[in-house]
């Protein structure tokens, strides 16, 4: 399965609202990532801090965490919060330390780095029992929007990659065109 990366060029795109809530609603992220005031969590993804900024408004602080650097260019000018310090890096080679994060989350973003490497880091740098959640486009689509379906991937087979890392399913459900998933890190 190919990444697919979103072109950064079109990253105005990715801050329209009733585009992007209708996949994923801000109350249903809160819900999933059950962060508190004082939690330490990366946005895995982060992109132009859409969603970065609902979690960081519940957050001590956020960690947007993109591979584009052109990406929180666009975040910085836009106005991330003061709570939100932006990371260039990998999923799978994260500048954090062990069990430094309380949690993380990734919107729309999972296709794009879902391999076990990235998915070994991510319960290497989340504490043990930390909440994982993870919305995404899904491999049952249509494909009406978001990326190729070939690039996607199913509820069951994010599930399974997580297991395979030790993580356990808290939640997970599928959508017409997205799935949510929540985890705990080992």
């Amino acid at each position: 399965m190919g990444f697919h990366t979103f072109d950064a060029a079109n990253a105005e795109k990715l801050d329209d609202a009733a585009s992007r809530y209708r996949y994923v609603s801000a109350e249903e992220l809160l819900w999933a990532v059950g962060a508190e005031g004082t939690d330490v969590l990366a946005d895995l993804g982060s992109g132009t801090g859409f969603y970065t900024d609902d979690v960081a408004a519940r957050a001590g602080t956020v960690y947007g965490v993109d591979v584009q650097a052109e990406m929180h260019e666009y975040y910085r000018d836009k106005g991330a919060p003061e709570n939100v310090e932006l990371v260039t890096a990998e999923v799978a080679d994260l500048p954090f330390d062990d069990a430094e994060l309380d949690g993380a989350f990734s919107t729309m973003t999972f296709h794009e780095f879902a391999d076990d490497a990235a998915i070994e880091e991510v319960a290497r740098v989340v504490e043990t029992g930390g909440r994982v959640a993870v919305a995404d486009w899904s491999a049952a689509g249509d494909g009406e929007a978001g990326p190729p379906l070939s690039e996607r991937f199913g509820l069951d087979d994010a599930k399974a990659q997580f297991r395979a890392a030790g993580f356990e399913v808290e939640f997970g459900a599928s959508r017409s065109e997205t799935f949510l998933l929540v985890v705990r890190a080992p």
